[in-house]
């Protein structure tokens, strides 16, 4: 179900209150940092804006009503919700926000780029294509598909501060001639009556624009998937490949179960996403944006050695490098605790801006529905799907 309207864009908006909030914390050289240097009132304005739509809706009284809401004010919550956790992620996690697959005695990183590169390969991206990264992050696959396929590529994303991080590290790396990012909403909607059709067009290019689209992790902040997969298949040229690493539930889900409705339910709210779909419907809607679907697969279903949220779970069993110790220590219970507190501590001394804590707490909600949600394949963050628009 698609909203009844879209969010409208107001960049001028977005632009002044990414300078209130972020300042000149986009140079900053480690998300730590970063996250110290925040306005603590315009922090405060994000928190309480994304939290609005979770404090006190859980899964024991969430209603159709509430998931309207917020699919209805899909752009902001999502933009917020970067605005809160980026620093976290890149701090916690990589500069590149995804999920992976693992082989035995590959290191967390080389494992987070060979996934980028399967992508790539998958599509069969080669030297001087024009390719658009929907939802680009602060710009880590596009910079290392870009050096991997030798592609030119265009991020998109809705949030001013991603954007000037993703810009910085380009130029940091000698990239600035592959990769540019600009600012822009990635949905579409048609509206029907007796008389006619008419589409609004939030992404700002041109018809038949990119030789190739792909999304990584993106597109399921999209308040509906055939919305998004329309405005990626109008932009794409005839004849061009668009590949998408789905977060999906599976067919196993079922919303009238509790135990269920609360895995999905933390997931979206720890990861700043309006509403999650099962597979079947992620397939629909690919297919009913005009995409001839060349090839699908849930990944996170393959025999690998170590499951894709082993890190998220804090295992040490499946670590293959000592490089990883900081970062599975981190996701650990012991490691969540320390973080907890020394967030809280930081914040109630004025160093770190009011709202930290909340937002770090909440990932650490989604990071245990997550888990619970790979354990049980009820979820999936890596639903492959390769698709072609038509020549004709």
């Amino acid at each position: 179900m698609a909203p009844a309207r879209l969010e409208n864009e107001d960049h001028s908006r977005d632009a002044a209150f990414n300078k209130a909030m972020h300042g000149r914390s986009a140079a900053e050289k480690a998300g730590f940092s970063a996250m110290l240097s925040k306005d603590t009132s315009a922090q405060k304005a994000a928190v309480d804006e994304y939290f609005k739509h979770w404090d006190n809706k859980g899964a024991d009284v969430e209603t159709d009503r509430h998931r309207e809401e917020r699919r209805a004010e899909y752009a902001t919550l999502t933009r917020h919700y970067y605005n809160l956790a980026t620093d976290l992620y890149e701090n916690g996690w990589a500069q590149s926000f995804h999920f992976c697959r693992f082989n035995k005695g590959e290191p967390f990183h080389q494992a987070l780029a060979r996934h980028e590169h399967y992508l790539a390969h998958m599509m069969s991206l080669r030297d001087g294509m024009s390719v658009l990264d929907v939802g680009c992050g602060v710009g880590g696959p596009a910079r290392e598909i870009a050096k991997f396929a030798g592609v030119n590529i265009t991020g998109l994303n809705n949030n001013d501060y991603q954007i000037e991080r993703a810009t910085r590290y380009a130029q940091k790396d000698g990239l600035s001639d592959k990769l540019k990012f600009v600012k822009g909403d990635f949905m579409s909607f048609g509206e029907k009556d007796a008389n006619s059709f008419f589409q609004l067009k939030q992404m700002s290019f041109p018809d038949n624009s990119f030789d190739a689209v792909y999304a990584i992790e993106a597109t399921v902040h999209a308040p509906a998937l055939e919305g998004v997969y329309s405005e990626i298949f109008r932009v794409l040229k005839p004849g061009g490949v668009f590949g998408v690493y789905e977060w999906l539930m599976t067919d196993k889900y079922d919303n009238s179960n509790p135990h269920h409705k609360e895995i999905r339910l933390g997931i979206e709210q720890g990861d700043g996403i309006s509403n999650m779909v099962r597979i079947s419907e992620g397939i629909a809607a690919i297919k009913a944006a005009g995409f001839e679907l060349e090839f699908h697969e849930d990944l996170a279903e393959r025999a690998d050695p170590s499951p894709w949220y082993y890190p998220l779970a804090g295992d040490f069993r499946y670590m293959s490098s000592a490089w990883d110790f900081f970062t599975i220590l981190r996701l650990t219970r012991i490691g969540r605790t320390i973080i907890h507190r020394l967030v809280g501590g930081l914040e109630m001394v004025g160093i770190a801006p009011p709202g930290t804590q909340k937002t770090a707490d909440s990932l650490a909600v989604a990071a245990d529905c997550l888990v619970a949600g790979g354990k049980e394949s009820l979820f999936t963050p890596m639903y492959l799907m390769i698709a072609r628009k038509p020549k004709t």
